[in-house]
Protein backbone atom coordinates (compact mmCIF):
# COMPACT_ATOMS: atom_id res chain seq x y z
CA UNK A 1 0.00 0.00 0.00
CA UNK A 2 1.29 3.48 -0.82
CA UNK A 3 2.43 5.58 2.12
CA UNK A 4 0.37 8.73 2.65
CA UNK A 5 0.75 11.45 5.26
CA UNK A 6 -2.23 11.91 7.55
CA UNK A 7 -1.99 15.63 8.29
CA UNK A 8 -1.08 18.98 6.74
CA UNK A 9 2.16 19.50 8.64
CA UNK A 10 5.40 19.40 6.69
CA UNK A 11 8.10 17.03 7.87
CA UNK A 12 10.69 19.43 9.24
CA UNK A 13 13.57 17.05 8.53
CA UNK A 14 12.79 17.10 4.79
CA UNK A 15 14.27 19.58 2.35
CA UNK A 16 11.00 19.62 0.42
CA UNK A 17 7.26 19.91 0.97
CA UNK A 18 4.29 19.62 -1.34
CA UNK A 19 2.48 22.96 -1.31
CA UNK A 20 -0.85 24.00 -2.79
CA UNK A 21 -0.40 26.50 -5.63
CA UNK A 22 -3.50 28.42 -4.53
CA UNK A 23 -2.14 31.39 -2.52
CA UNK A 24 -5.36 31.68 -0.54
CA UNK A 25 -4.91 28.08 0.64
CA UNK A 26 -1.16 27.41 0.76
CA UNK A 27 -1.54 24.07 2.55
CA UNK A 28 1.64 22.03 2.79
CA UNK A 29 2.15 18.28 2.96
CA UNK A 30 5.07 15.96 3.46
CA UNK A 31 7.14 15.29 0.39
CA UNK A 32 7.17 11.61 1.35
CA UNK A 33 3.46 11.23 0.69
CA UNK A 34 1.40 10.50 -2.41
CA UNK A 35 -0.85 13.27 -3.65
CA UNK A 36 -1.85 14.79 -6.95
CA UNK A 37 -4.00 17.58 -5.50
CA UNK A 38 -4.45 19.59 -2.34
CA UNK A 39 -6.46 17.86 0.42
CA UNK A 40 -8.03 21.16 1.43
CA UNK A 41 -9.05 22.91 -1.79
CA UNK A 42 -8.37 20.37 -4.54
CA UNK A 43 -5.90 22.56 -6.42
CA UNK A 44 -2.57 21.48 -7.93
CA UNK A 45 0.58 21.02 -5.85
CA UNK A 46 4.14 22.30 -6.18
CA UNK A 47 7.32 20.88 -4.73
CA UNK A 48 8.80 23.63 -2.60
CA UNK A 49 12.29 23.57 -1.09
CA UNK A 50 13.93 24.99 1.99
CA UNK A 51 16.66 26.61 -0.08
CA UNK A 52 18.53 27.82 3.01
CA UNK A 53 19.33 24.18 3.77
CA UNK A 54 20.26 23.15 0.22
CA UNK A 55 23.89 23.32 -0.93
CA UNK A 56 23.17 25.15 -4.19
CA UNK A 57 26.32 26.29 -6.06
CA UNK A 58 27.04 30.01 -5.96
CA UNK A 59 26.73 30.15 -9.76
CA UNK A 60 25.37 27.90 -12.47
CA UNK A 61 28.92 27.13 -13.55
CA UNK A 62 29.20 25.15 -10.33
CA UNK A 63 27.17 22.41 -12.00
CA UNK A 64 29.99 21.79 -14.46
CA UNK A 65 31.74 19.90 -11.67
CA UNK A 66 28.91 17.34 -11.69
CA UNK A 67 29.61 16.62 -15.36
CA UNK A 68 33.23 15.94 -14.49
CA UNK A 69 31.88 13.06 -12.35
CA UNK A 70 30.04 11.49 -15.29
CA UNK A 71 31.44 8.00 -14.63
CA UNK A 72 28.93 8.02 -11.78
CA UNK A 73 25.56 7.08 -13.42
CA UNK A 74 23.68 9.56 -11.26
CA UNK A 75 25.86 12.50 -12.31
CA UNK A 76 25.86 11.27 -15.92
CA UNK A 77 22.10 11.81 -15.93
CA UNK A 78 21.05 15.10 -17.48
CA UNK A 79 18.45 15.34 -14.72
CA UNK A 80 20.30 14.31 -11.60
CA UNK A 81 23.51 16.19 -12.26
CA UNK A 82 21.33 19.17 -11.28
CA UNK A 83 20.21 17.36 -8.13
CA UNK A 84 20.76 20.43 -5.95
CA UNK A 85 17.92 22.15 -7.86
CA UNK A 86 15.45 19.29 -7.24
CA UNK A 87 16.63 17.75 -3.97
CA UNK A 88 13.41 16.02 -2.90
CA UNK A 89 15.19 12.64 -2.76
CA UNK A 90 18.64 11.79 -1.39
CA UNK A 91 21.14 11.37 -4.19
CA UNK A 92 21.68 7.72 -3.32
CA UNK A 93 17.97 6.98 -3.83
CA UNK A 94 17.43 8.51 -7.27
CA UNK A 95 16.63 6.32 -10.28
CA UNK A 96 18.24 6.84 -13.65
CA UNK A 97 18.46 5.07 -17.00
CA UNK A 98 20.76 7.69 -18.55
CA UNK A 99 18.11 10.27 -19.38
CA UNK A 100 18.85 13.84 -20.39
CA UNK A 101 21.76 13.33 -22.80
CA UNK A 102 20.09 15.77 -25.17
CA UNK A 103 21.36 18.35 -27.61
CA UNK A 104 20.82 22.06 -28.16
CA UNK A 105 21.50 22.45 -31.87
CA UNK A 106 22.04 25.75 -33.66
CA UNK A 107 19.79 25.43 -36.71
CA UNK A 108 20.43 28.05 -39.40
CA UNK A 109 18.49 26.00 -41.94
CA UNK A 110 15.39 26.31 -39.76
CA UNK A 111 16.23 29.92 -38.84
CA UNK A 112 15.92 30.94 -42.50
CA UNK A 113 12.54 29.26 -42.68
CA UNK A 114 11.34 31.02 -39.53
CA UNK A 115 12.78 34.38 -40.60
CA UNK A 116 15.53 34.64 -38.00
CA UNK A 117 19.08 35.87 -38.34
CA UNK A 118 21.80 33.25 -38.60
CA UNK A 119 23.00 31.73 -35.31
CA UNK A 120 19.91 32.92 -33.41
CA UNK A 121 17.59 29.90 -33.50
CA UNK A 122 18.26 26.72 -31.55
CA UNK A 123 16.49 23.37 -31.38
CA UNK A 124 16.47 21.62 -28.01
CA UNK A 125 16.26 18.00 -29.18
CA UNK A 126 14.60 15.93 -26.45
CA UNK A 127 14.08 13.02 -28.84
CA UNK A 128 17.53 11.79 -27.80
CA UNK A 129 16.18 10.54 -24.47
CA UNK A 130 16.11 6.75 -23.88
CA UNK A 131 12.41 6.41 -24.73
CA UNK A 132 12.65 9.02 -27.49
CA UNK A 133 10.86 11.94 -25.83
CA UNK A 134 11.13 14.60 -23.16
CA UNK A 135 8.98 12.51 -20.82
CA UNK A 136 12.04 10.69 -19.44
CA UNK A 137 13.15 13.88 -17.68
CA UNK A 138 10.05 13.81 -15.52
CA UNK A 139 9.57 10.07 -15.37
CA UNK A 140 12.88 9.42 -13.63
CA UNK A 141 11.78 11.87 -10.93
CA UNK A 142 8.28 10.41 -10.61
CA UNK A 143 9.55 6.82 -10.49
CA UNK A 144 12.13 7.87 -7.90
CA UNK A 145 9.36 9.22 -5.68
CA UNK A 146 7.15 6.20 -6.39
CA UNK A 147 9.94 3.88 -5.26
CA UNK A 148 10.43 5.95 -2.11
CA UNK A 149 6.73 5.42 -1.40
CA UNK A 150 6.98 1.67 -1.87
CA UNK A 151 4.88 1.59 -5.04
CA UNK A 152 4.66 -1.72 -6.89
CA UNK A 153 2.39 -0.44 -9.66
CA UNK A 154 2.44 2.86 -11.55
CA UNK A 155 -0.16 4.12 -14.00
CA UNK A 156 -0.72 6.87 -16.55
CA UNK A 157 -3.10 8.04 -19.23
CA UNK A 158 -1.23 8.72 -22.43
CA UNK A 159 -1.28 9.83 -26.03
CA UNK A 160 1.84 7.69 -26.33
CA UNK A 161 5.02 9.27 -25.01
CA UNK A 162 4.18 9.06 -21.31
CA UNK A 163 3.24 5.41 -21.65
CA UNK A 164 6.47 4.61 -23.49
CA UNK A 165 8.52 6.35 -20.82
CA UNK A 166 6.75 4.77 -17.86
CA UNK A 167 6.96 1.33 -19.47
CA UNK A 168 10.69 1.80 -20.09
CA UNK A 169 11.47 2.80 -16.50
CA UNK A 170 9.40 -0.01 -15.03
CA UNK A 171 10.97 -2.57 -17.35
CA UNK A 172 14.55 -1.34 -17.02
CA UNK A 173 14.46 -1.13 -13.22
CA UNK A 174 12.10 -4.06 -12.51
CA UNK A 175 10.83 -2.06 -9.53
CA UNK A 176 7.13 -1.85 -10.43
CA UNK A 177 4.53 -2.78 -13.06
CA UNK A 178 3.39 -0.20 -15.61
CA UNK A 179 -0.32 0.21 -16.35
CA UNK A 180 -1.21 2.55 -19.17
CA UNK A 181 -4.56 3.91 -20.32
CA UNK A 182 -4.95 4.97 -23.96
CA UNK A 183 -7.92 6.15 -25.97
CA UNK A 184 -9.24 4.11 -28.87
CA UNK A 185 -7.30 4.88 -32.03
CA UNK A 186 -5.52 7.80 -30.35
CA UNK A 187 -1.93 6.58 -30.15
CA UNK A 188 0.75 6.44 -32.83
CA UNK A 189 2.11 2.95 -33.51
CA UNK A 190 5.69 4.03 -32.85
CA UNK A 191 4.71 4.86 -29.26
CA UNK A 192 2.31 1.99 -28.72
CA UNK A 193 4.98 -0.47 -29.88
CA UNK A 194 7.26 0.75 -27.07
CA UNK A 195 4.69 0.24 -24.33
CA UNK A 196 3.85 -3.23 -25.60
CA UNK A 197 7.47 -4.23 -26.10
CA UNK A 198 8.45 -3.01 -22.62
CA UNK A 199 5.79 -5.20 -21.01
CA UNK A 200 3.26 -2.64 -19.80
CA UNK A 201 -0.34 -3.62 -19.15
CA UNK A 202 -2.17 -1.58 -21.80
CA UNK A 203 -5.82 -0.67 -21.17
CA UNK A 204 -7.52 0.78 -24.25
CA UNK A 205 -10.78 2.53 -23.43
CA UNK A 206 -13.52 3.88 -25.69
CA UNK A 207 -12.72 7.59 -25.73
CA UNK A 208 -9.84 10.03 -26.08
CA UNK A 209 -7.01 11.15 -23.81
CA UNK A 210 -9.27 13.30 -21.66
CA UNK A 211 -11.53 10.31 -21.02
CA UNK A 212 -8.51 8.13 -20.23
CA UNK A 213 -7.21 10.77 -17.81
CA UNK A 214 -10.47 10.78 -15.85
CA UNK A 215 -10.47 7.00 -15.57
CA UNK A 216 -6.83 6.56 -14.61
CA UNK A 217 -7.22 9.03 -11.75
CA UNK A 218 -10.24 7.14 -10.50
CA UNK A 219 -8.52 3.76 -10.78
CA UNK A 220 -5.30 5.01 -9.14
CA UNK A 221 -7.28 6.31 -6.17
CA UNK A 222 -9.42 3.16 -5.88
CA UNK A 223 -6.57 0.67 -6.13
CA UNK A 224 -3.74 2.67 -4.52
CA UNK A 225 -1.70 2.78 -7.73
CA UNK A 226 0.96 5.47 -8.10
CA UNK A 227 -0.06 8.01 -10.78
CA UNK A 228 2.73 9.45 -12.94
CA UNK A 229 0.86 11.87 -15.22
CA UNK A 230 2.06 15.46 -15.03
CA UNK A 231 -0.57 16.24 -12.40
CA UNK A 232 2.07 14.55 -10.23
CA UNK A 233 4.24 17.44 -8.96
CA UNK A 234 7.39 15.33 -8.75
CA UNK A 235 7.30 14.64 -12.46
CA UNK A 236 7.46 18.33 -13.24
CA UNK A 237 10.55 18.66 -11.07
CA UNK A 238 12.41 16.42 -13.52
CA UNK A 239 11.11 18.39 -16.50
CA UNK A 240 12.63 21.58 -15.09
CA UNK A 241 16.04 20.24 -16.04
CA UNK A 242 15.35 20.68 -19.76
CA UNK A 243 15.84 24.40 -19.17
CA UNK A 244 18.96 23.83 -17.06
CA UNK A 245 20.52 21.97 -19.99
CA UNK A 246 19.49 24.76 -22.39
CA UNK A 247 21.33 27.26 -20.19
CA UNK A 248 24.29 24.92 -19.92
CA UNK A 249 24.53 24.64 -23.71
CA UNK A 250 24.31 28.43 -24.05
CA UNK A 251 27.25 28.87 -21.68
CA UNK A 252 24.77 29.80 -18.93
CA UNK A 253 23.36 32.74 -20.88
CA UNK A 254 19.58 33.24 -20.81
CA UNK A 255 17.88 33.20 -24.26
CA UNK A 256 15.19 35.70 -25.24
CA UNK A 257 12.46 33.17 -26.01
CA UNK A 258 11.51 29.60 -25.13
CA UNK A 259 8.96 28.17 -27.58
CA UNK A 260 7.26 24.91 -26.63
CA UNK A 261 4.30 22.83 -27.83
CA UNK A 262 1.30 22.91 -25.50
CA UNK A 263 -0.60 19.71 -24.70
CA UNK A 264 -1.13 18.82 -21.04
CA UNK A 265 1.03 21.88 -20.27
CA UNK A 266 3.53 20.12 -18.02
CA UNK A 267 6.59 21.43 -19.86
CA UNK A 268 5.52 25.06 -19.91
CA UNK A 269 4.54 24.82 -16.23
CA UNK A 270 7.88 23.31 -15.24
CA UNK A 271 9.85 25.81 -17.32
CA UNK A 272 8.21 28.71 -15.52
CA UNK A 273 9.04 27.15 -12.16
CA UNK A 274 12.62 26.50 -13.23
CA UNK A 275 13.32 30.09 -14.19
CA UNK A 276 11.53 31.58 -11.18
CA UNK A 277 13.58 29.40 -8.83
CA UNK A 278 16.83 30.27 -10.60
CA UNK A 279 15.97 33.98 -10.37
CA UNK A 280 15.06 33.65 -6.69
CA UNK A 281 18.37 31.91 -6.00
CA UNK A 282 20.30 34.66 -7.82
CA UNK A 283 21.62 32.24 -10.45
CA UNK A 284 20.16 34.23 -13.37
CA UNK A 285 19.45 37.94 -13.66
CA UNK A 286 16.52 37.78 -16.08
CA UNK A 287 13.82 35.43 -17.29
CA UNK A 288 13.16 34.64 -20.98
CA UNK A 289 9.76 35.03 -22.58
CA UNK A 290 7.61 31.95 -23.08
CA UNK A 291 5.51 31.01 -26.10
CA UNK A 292 3.18 28.02 -25.79
CA UNK A 293 1.96 26.69 -29.13
CA UNK A 294 -1.29 24.74 -29.45
CA UNK A 295 -2.35 22.70 -32.45
CA UNK A 296 -5.43 24.24 -34.03
CA UNK A 297 -7.39 21.07 -33.37
CA UNK A 298 -6.57 21.11 -29.65
CA UNK A 299 -6.38 24.77 -28.69
CA UNK A 300 -8.00 25.08 -25.27
CA UNK A 301 -5.16 27.16 -23.82
CA UNK A 302 -5.23 29.52 -26.81
CA UNK A 303 -9.00 29.89 -26.51
CA UNK A 304 -8.87 30.63 -22.80
CA UNK A 305 -5.76 32.80 -22.69
CA UNK A 306 -5.86 34.79 -25.92
CA UNK A 307 -9.61 34.92 -26.66
CA UNK A 308 -11.25 34.79 -23.23
CA UNK A 309 -8.58 36.62 -21.24
CA UNK A 310 -8.03 33.99 -18.55
CA UNK A 311 -4.95 34.85 -16.47
CA UNK A 312 -3.11 33.61 -13.39
CA UNK A 313 -3.66 37.00 -11.76
CA UNK A 314 -1.43 36.21 -8.76
CA UNK A 315 -3.38 33.01 -8.18
CA UNK A 316 -6.85 34.52 -8.46
CA UNK A 317 -7.83 32.70 -11.64
CA UNK A 318 -11.28 33.54 -12.96
CA UNK A 319 -12.88 30.13 -13.25
CA UNK A 320 -16.13 31.15 -14.99
CA UNK A 321 -14.65 31.33 -18.54
CA UNK A 322 -12.95 27.95 -18.00
CA UNK A 323 -16.13 26.29 -16.76
CA UNK A 324 -18.13 27.87 -19.57
CA UNK A 325 -15.73 26.65 -22.26
CA UNK A 326 -15.61 23.13 -20.78
CA UNK A 327 -19.43 23.11 -20.85
CA UNK A 328 -19.38 24.14 -24.52
CA UNK A 329 -16.99 21.28 -25.36
CA UNK A 330 -19.25 18.84 -23.51
CA UNK A 331 -22.47 20.16 -25.02
CA UNK A 332 -21.13 20.21 -28.57
CA UNK A 333 -19.08 17.00 -28.16
CA UNK A 334 -15.90 18.80 -29.20
CA UNK A 335 -12.98 16.38 -29.25
CA UNK A 336 -9.33 17.22 -29.83
CA UNK A 337 -8.29 16.32 -33.38
CA UNK A 338 -4.82 16.97 -34.75
CA UNK A 339 -2.03 15.11 -36.53
CA UNK A 340 0.13 16.22 -33.57
CA UNK A 341 -1.12 13.35 -31.41
CA UNK A 342 1.20 14.12 -28.49
CA UNK A 343 -0.66 17.40 -27.85
CA UNK A 344 -4.13 16.15 -28.83
CA UNK A 345 -5.62 17.18 -25.47
CA UNK A 346 -8.67 19.36 -24.75
CA UNK A 347 -8.53 19.52 -20.95
CA UNK A 348 -4.92 20.15 -19.89
CA UNK A 349 -4.47 19.17 -16.25
CA UNK A 350 -1.73 21.76 -15.69
CA UNK A 351 -3.76 24.71 -16.96
CA UNK A 352 -3.36 26.81 -13.82
CA UNK A 353 0.36 26.14 -13.51
CA UNK A 354 0.80 27.11 -17.15
CA UNK A 355 -1.14 30.34 -16.58
CA UNK A 356 1.27 31.06 -13.74
CA UNK A 357 4.28 30.37 -15.98
CA UNK A 358 2.87 32.68 -18.65
CA UNK A 359 2.57 35.45 -16.05
CA UNK A 360 6.06 34.88 -14.68
CA UNK A 361 7.63 34.74 -18.16
CA UNK A 362 5.57 37.44 -19.88
CA UNK A 363 4.29 34.72 -22.17
CA UNK A 364 2.01 34.38 -25.16
CA UNK A 365 -0.07 31.55 -26.61
CA UNK A 366 -0.61 30.80 -30.28
CA UNK A 367 -2.24 28.07 -32.34
CA UNK A 368 -1.00 26.65 -35.64
CA UNK A 369 -2.69 24.40 -38.17
CA UNK A 370 -1.71 20.83 -39.00
CA UNK A 371 -0.54 22.14 -42.37
CA UNK A 372 1.84 24.59 -40.67
CA UNK A 373 3.03 21.88 -38.26
CA UNK A 374 3.87 19.40 -41.04
CA UNK A 375 5.58 22.03 -43.19
CA UNK A 376 7.72 23.05 -40.20
CA UNK A 377 8.40 19.39 -39.44
CA UNK A 378 9.69 18.86 -42.99
CA UNK A 379 12.06 21.83 -42.60
CA UNK A 380 13.34 20.52 -39.28
CA UNK A 381 13.93 17.11 -40.87
CA UNK A 382 15.71 18.62 -43.85
CA UNK A 383 18.14 20.15 -41.39
CA UNK A 384 19.02 16.74 -39.98
CA UNK A 385 16.89 16.58 -36.83
CA UNK A 386 13.67 14.71 -37.47
CA UNK A 387 10.91 15.15 -34.92
CA UNK A 388 7.39 13.96 -34.32
CA UNK A 389 4.58 16.31 -35.49
CA UNK A 390 3.84 17.80 -32.06
CA UNK A 391 7.47 18.91 -31.72
CA UNK A 392 7.27 20.93 -34.91
CA UNK A 393 4.50 23.05 -33.44
CA UNK A 394 7.24 25.02 -31.67
CA UNK A 395 8.95 25.87 -34.98
CA UNK A 396 5.64 26.68 -36.68
CA UNK A 397 4.79 28.89 -33.71
CA UNK A 398 8.12 30.69 -33.85
CA UNK A 399 7.53 31.37 -37.55
CA UNK A 400 4.10 32.81 -36.74
CA UNK A 401 5.46 35.01 -33.95
CA UNK A 402 8.26 36.21 -36.21
CA UNK A 403 5.68 37.09 -38.90
CA UNK A 404 3.70 39.02 -36.28
CA UNK A 405 6.85 40.91 -35.29
CA UNK A 406 6.69 39.74 -31.70
CA UNK A 407 9.94 37.83 -32.11
CA UNK A 408 12.70 39.97 -33.60
CA UNK A 409 15.11 38.42 -36.14
CA UNK A 410 17.98 39.14 -33.75
CA UNK A 411 16.36 37.48 -30.71
CA UNK A 412 17.90 34.30 -29.40
CA UNK A 413 15.13 31.70 -29.65
CA UNK A 414 15.03 28.12 -28.36
CA UNK A 415 12.40 25.82 -29.87
CA UNK A 416 11.84 22.63 -27.89
CA UNK A 417 11.56 19.47 -29.99
CA UNK A 418 9.77 17.13 -27.62
CA UNK A 419 9.91 13.77 -29.42
CA UNK A 420 11.82 11.65 -31.92
CA UNK A 421 10.81 11.39 -35.57
CA UNK A 422 10.18 7.65 -35.35
CA UNK A 423 7.47 8.17 -32.74
CA UNK A 424 5.03 8.74 -35.60
CA UNK A 425 6.59 7.60 -38.90
CA UNK A 426 3.18 7.30 -40.59
CA UNK A 427 2.73 11.07 -40.67
CA UNK A 428 6.22 11.56 -42.08
CA UNK A 429 5.81 9.00 -44.85
CA UNK A 430 2.35 10.33 -45.74
CA UNK A 431 3.71 13.87 -46.10
CA UNK A 432 6.54 12.85 -48.42
CA UNK A 433 4.72 10.11 -50.31
CA UNK A 434 3.78 9.97 -53.99
CA UNK A 435 0.77 7.85 -52.96
CA UNK A 436 -2.14 10.30 -53.06
CA UNK A 437 -4.46 7.81 -51.39
CA UNK A 438 -2.14 7.50 -48.39
CA UNK A 439 -1.78 11.29 -48.23
CA UNK A 440 -5.53 11.85 -48.29
CA UNK A 441 -6.28 9.11 -45.77
CA UNK A 442 -3.62 10.17 -43.27
CA UNK A 443 -3.43 13.93 -43.70
CA UNK A 444 -6.18 15.17 -45.99
CA UNK A 445 -8.89 14.46 -43.45
CA UNK A 446 -7.13 16.88 -41.08
CA UNK A 447 -7.15 19.81 -43.47
CA UNK A 448 -3.67 19.26 -44.90
CA UNK A 449 -3.97 20.01 -48.61
CA UNK A 450 -0.36 20.06 -49.79
CA UNK A 451 3.16 19.02 -48.96
CA UNK A 452 5.13 22.11 -49.93
CA UNK A 453 8.44 20.74 -48.65
CA UNK A 454 8.03 17.08 -49.56
CA UNK A 455 11.09 15.01 -50.45
CA UNK A 456 9.50 12.42 -52.69
CA UNK A 457 11.07 9.24 -53.98
CA UNK A 458 11.93 9.18 -57.67
CA UNK A 459 10.55 6.14 -59.53
CA UNK A 460 12.77 4.87 -62.36
CA UNK A 461 12.99 1.68 -64.45
CA UNK A 462 15.50 -0.92 -63.33
CA UNK A 463 17.97 0.21 -66.01
CA UNK A 464 21.42 1.61 -65.30
CA UNK A 465 21.12 4.48 -67.79
CA UNK A 466 17.76 5.57 -66.36
CA UNK A 467 19.09 5.45 -62.81
CA UNK A 468 22.15 7.54 -63.76
CA UNK A 469 19.98 10.09 -65.58
CA UNK A 470 17.73 10.45 -62.54
CA UNK A 471 20.65 11.01 -60.19
CA UNK A 472 22.19 13.57 -62.55
CA UNK A 473 18.85 15.35 -62.84
CA UNK A 474 17.95 15.50 -59.13
CA UNK A 475 21.33 15.47 -57.39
Amino acid sequence: MLQTATNHNANQTDLAVQRCINPSCGASFESRSVRTSCDRCGDLLDIEYDWDRVAVPASLRGFEEAWSQRTNPVRFSGVWRFHELLPFAPLEQVITVGEGQTLLQKANHVARYVGMNSDQLYLQYEGMNPSGSFKDNGMCAAVTHANMMGAKRAACASTGNTSASLALYCSATQLMRAIIFVGSGKIAYGKLSQALDYGALTVQIAGDFDDAMIRVRQVAKELGIYLVNSVNPFRLEGQKTIMFRVLEALNWEVPDWIVVPGGNLGNSSSFGKAFMELKKLGLIDRIPRLAVINAGGADTLYELFERRGVRWNDGNVQMDPIIEYNDIMDRESIKADTIASAIEINRPVNLKKCLRALEWMNGVVRQVSDQEILDAKAKVGAGGFGCEPASAASVAGAKLLRREGLIAPSDRVVCVLTGHELKDPTATVAYHTTDQELFNKTLGSRGVSKASHANRAVAVPNELDDIIKAIQLYA
